[in-house]
């Protein structure tokens, strides 16, 4: 032995592997000088340099021999490396078996992740949502009309950025940016809410003054990369801070209106906040303005998240049905509730109770840049302890918390270097590591971070299956937008994500395009669409402004009511008085011992009622009501008195059929809802018709006698008419019946009116100062005399121009449900000349006058109807609108009928006044009986 080979090596423990070398090898095992070859085993008792083979020949220095030298020492190394590498991988693989994530169980998670998108999209599971899915209020991408010089601020990560985006008139052709970054100190971002956005504040004075465009008003879009909740999108109330924020008195408020004031403390910068942006958001809509393809943003860096494009219809947090909404997932929140409690590994639970949120973000945890370098010490740190790694020798930066970053992580994971950086990173953290150790350390970043490429790409996966689905289709082809640090830097984590994802969405082509220009520019173009609407949104404010009435401007509305009240009373004043407060002869309410079948006839409105009512007094009363409805058609409220009052006996000639009480002789009550002149309860003298009525030869008549011709000119039957009131006064009993306190009596409906008990002492025109009386005020004529033109809008003017009587019943026509709809259709006429609805084309059907009833507005305004049957009310109109054109008209609706009640308050408030006055208290307890169709039917 020992003639042509002589090989020295250091004795082993494993003695079997140096002769399973020598036969790889072709070596004769008899010329071995020593058996014991080398250690490659797990004894961990030798490094790389004590293991190297130093191979010599103790005889022969041939050139075969010199060759053989150099063959055998460079197979031997290799095999020492590769199966050094396998066995520490396999122990790291042992270790953090829970780590590790197969196919199935990321399918799982899709499952559960898809299982949360939709609590939190649904009103009644969404408060109990771990992922909360927020509206943004981003609907769509730019259209390319957009135009101008924007500001942008991103605020979330590591570094604060303000940005100038200069937008060209072509659109998509052109953006130019500038921006600067500034650092985001611990002190501040750990402060007060003050601290902070005077920090962001100042940060954007300087970056305006270094650009020279202080002097410029510009828009502004924030971009806030934290969850918020959005009710518009200049609005936003931080739910909770994540990654390492945590100011004070940040939380539950509006960021933006915090941004805004702390914009006014710098007087010489003028910039208007359009826009509050997350991160997420930002990312789509810059990869969006590329391409159009792109309906997904993921951010994968200090922090994670996604946003998507939903359809309306299955976001129950917005009113609407139409189109689509970009969603802030927040995904970050995922597994707070306890559903990923099975994957989550004690470094998980380590990590999560050092935190500054202990409990909540605890999928963040697992996945984003703030977080990865901590959970690498984290599992250093207890191998070491536990004499897996650096034979048991632990460093104090080893123990101290945020020494390994997630930049370290990336740099031990670069393909050539990553050994060597891992080597120079553990050094500097004090430590003496073998090769055996590098080897094993750089196996647990790609562990960790292989980990957070997994469980992105399973929530990712199921957010493309959400669309796909949405979108009924097989396959999907779509964009996502990529932003983030860990995306961006860490060599091996984007190409692992994109492996994953499709693989679990094999029925998806995913292109991932990268957000070059980070989530600022996003903010910007979100901006810019803002802007372009802020400025429709302006021309729809000026239009609706007219509508919106000022507490002085009520009060000045019930100032002059309660002086038109004095002069109706007045002998002198009431021949000019515009409020008519007509007596009624009605001197009480009923004291419930009424009893007995009556007879009554409603006219007032489109429709006529006769009512049988049958009254029970003492102990048991009771009233019970038998009655049917009658149209009016047109050509007979607009005939002759004669053809109306022939058509009203002829339905109660139907009804007393229809009850077999033809040949029976009742009292009659006949309550005629128009202003009548009494002389006694059973006289009354039309003085004027409203409401749409117009028959001849009636007004300057007593409207009983004229009934009881037409009852003659039928000869069936005959009746007792032994009362004619007002549909006020009517109400007004009603409710006096059941409430002895109603002493006022209001009509919001086709007409508006309101009655009341008067002290008989302030009626002058009628003799008597003992007791009440009912006045019928007819207050539809208040401001006839032009004393609140102030507040009546051009609508008002056209709507009154276009009537049967100009000039008459003013207040009514602002008030009454005869008259919204056309002051309704009146705006929406000047809308779309404004090029603001409709495509800016007026159809014919918004010509036609009465089109839009009043029971239109009351559909439109309630609160359970979404925008797409307001839409399909539009289109029954003929009026083809968009989600868009449909939020405007309800808009336009609400302005309407909210002035509507409110100048019906108004002037009720000057009746009630006038009550408590006359009683002399200086508290009022009293009741209103109320009736009419726009206040019963109106949700509002």
């Amino acid at each position: 032995m020992g003639e042509d080979v002589s090989v020295k090596a250091l004795k082993c423990c494993n003695d079997t592997k140096g002769w399973t070398l020598c036969h790889i090898w072709g070596i004769d095992q008899r010329k071995i000088v020593c058996s014991r070859l080398l250690c490659i085993g797990n004894c961990g008792n030798h490094s790389l340099g004590e293991s190297l083979i130093v191979l010599g020949l103790s005889t022969g220095t041939t050139e075969t021999s010199i060759r053989f030298k150099k063959m055998f020492a460079v197979h031997l190394v290799a095999f020492y490396f590769t199966k050094l590498k396998e066995d520490q991988i396999k122990k790291v693989d042992r270790y953090l078996y829970h780590m590790r994530l197969s196919d199935d169980v990321l399918l799982d998670l899709m499952t559960r992740f898809q299982t949360e998108m939709v609590k939190g999209l649904g009103r009644d599971t969404n408060p109990t949502a771990a992922v909360k899915m927020l509206p943004t209020f981003v609907r769509s991408i730019p259209d390319g009309s957009e135009k101008g010089d924007f500001l942008a601020l991103d605020l979330g990560g590591s570094k604060f950025r303000v940005l100038k985006v200069k937008v060209s008139e072509d659109g998509k052709q052109n953006v130019q940016m500038e921006s600067q970054l500034y650092p985001t100190p611990k002190e501040i971002i750990h402060g007060n809410a003050t601290e902070l956005f005077d920090y962001v504040a100042d940060c954007l004075e300087d970056f305006m003054e270094n650009k020279n465009i202080k002097h410029k008003k510009l828009p502004v879009g924030f971009t806030f990369s934290f969850p918020c909740k959005q009710a518009k999108l200049d609005e936003g109330v931080l739910l909770s801070w994540t990654k390492h924020f945590k100011a004070r008195g940040v939380q539950e408020t509006d960021v933006v209106s915090s941004l805004r004031n702390a914009l006014r403390k710098h007087k010489d910068v003028h910039a208007d906040v359009l826009a509050l942006v997350n991160d997420t958001v930002g990312t789509m809509m810059t990869c969006g303005y590329d391409d159009q393809r792109c309906e997904v943003g993921v951010i994968i860096g200090t922090g994670t998240n996604a946003c998507y494009m939903e359809e309306m219809s299955h976001i129950d947090l917005v009113e609407g049905d139409e189109g689509r909404m970009c969603i802030n997932t927040e995904w970050g929140a995922f597994g707070d509730d306890g559903s990923l409690e099975d994957i989550r590994t004690e470094f998980d639970r380590e990590i999560d109770l050092g935190s500054i949120n202990p409990g909540k973000q605890l999928f963040e945890k697992m996945i984003s840049g703030l977080y990865l370098g901590e959970l690498v010490r984290l599992i250093l740190l207890k191998m070491a302890k536990e004499g897996l790694l650096f034979n048991g020798e632990i460093s104090t930066d080893l123990r101290t918390k945020g020494k390994i970053e997630t930049k370290h992580v990336a740099a031990m994971e670069k393909y050539k270097e990553g050994l060597s950086n891992t080597k120079e990173i553990l050094m500097e953290l004090g430590l003496f590591p073998s090769e055996e150790d590098c080897v094993a350390v750089q196996h647990v970043s790609t562990i960790v971070s292989f980990r957070s490429a997994n469980l992105c790409a399973a929530a990712l996966a199921a957010i493309l299956t959400r669309l796909r689905e949405n979108k009924k289709l097989m396959r999907l082809r779509t964009t996502v937008g990529m932003d983030g640090t860990l995306y961006k830097t860490h060599p091996q984590y984007a190409k692992r994500l994109h492996k994953v994802v499709r693989r679990l969405v094999p029925n998806c082509d995913v292109r991932f395009l990268l957000s070059e220009s980070g989530s600022g520019k996003g903010a910007a173009m979100v901006t810019a669409v803002a802007y372009r609407l802020a400025s429709q949104r302006k021309q729809i404010d000026e239009i609706l402004a007219s509508f919106k009435l000022s507490k002085e401007n009520l009060r000045e509305v019930k100032t002059k009511m309660r002086a038109e009240l004095e002069y109706g009373l007045k002998k002198e004043t009431q021949p000019n008085a515009t409020v008519k407060m007509l007596p009624t002869y009605v001197c009480g309410t009923p004291d419930g011992t009424e009893k007995g079948k009556f007879l009554s006839l409603d006219l007032g409105g489109t429709n006529f009622r006769v009512l049988l009512v049958k009254i029970r007094s003492g102990r048991r009363k009771a009233v019970r009501m038998y009655n049917k409805i009658f149209a009016i058609p047109l050509e007979i409220m607009q005939g002759t008195g004669e053809e109306l009052f022939d058509h009203i006996v002829q339905c109660i000639a139907d009804f007393l059929e229809y009850m077999g009480i033809k040949g029976a002789r009742l009292p009659l009550g006949f309550t005629f809802s128009f202003p009548c002149r009494q002389a006694s309860i059973d006289k009354g003298t039309l003085v004027g018709w409203t409401k749409g009525f117009k028959a001849t030869d009636c007004e300057g008549e007593d409207v009983v006698d004229m009934l009881r011709e037409a009852i003659k000119r039928r000869n069936e039957f005959d009746l007792d008419i032994v009362a004619v009131v007002n549909d006020t006064v009517g109400t007004m009993m009603t409710c006096g019946y059941e409430d002895p306190n109603c002493e006022i009596g209001l009509i919001a409906g086709t007409g508006s009116n309101v009655c009341y008990m008067e002290d008989m002492k302030n009626i002058e025109v009628v003799e008597g100062n003992e007791g009440k009386m009912c006045i019928n005020t007819e207050w539809g004529g208040f401001g006839d005399n032009g004393c609140i033109d102030n507040i009546r809008t051009k609508y008002d003017k056209e709507v009154d121009e276009g009537s049967l009587n100009p000039g008459k019943q003013r207040y009514e026509k602002m008030t009454s449900g005869m008259y919204l709809g056309e002051i309704v259709r009146q705006i929406l006429i000047d809308l779309t000349k404004h090029g603001l609805l409709f495509r800016g084309q007026i159809s014919e059907t918004l010509r036609t006058r009465g089109i839009f009833e009043t029971k239109f507005l009351s559909q439109i305004e309630s609160d359970r109807l979404a925008l797409l049957q307001v839409r399909r009310i539009l289109q029954q109109l003929g009026l083809d609108s968009t989600c868009d054109d449909s939020i405007i008209v309800k808009e336009v609706c609400g302005a309407v009928s909210r002035r509507a009640a409110q100048l019906c308050g108004a002037g009720l408030a000057a009746v009630v006044e006038k009550k408590r006055e006359n009683r002399g208290v200086e508290h009022l307890k009293i009741t209103v009986g109320v009736d009419g169709t726009l206040y019963k039917l109106h949700p509002q």
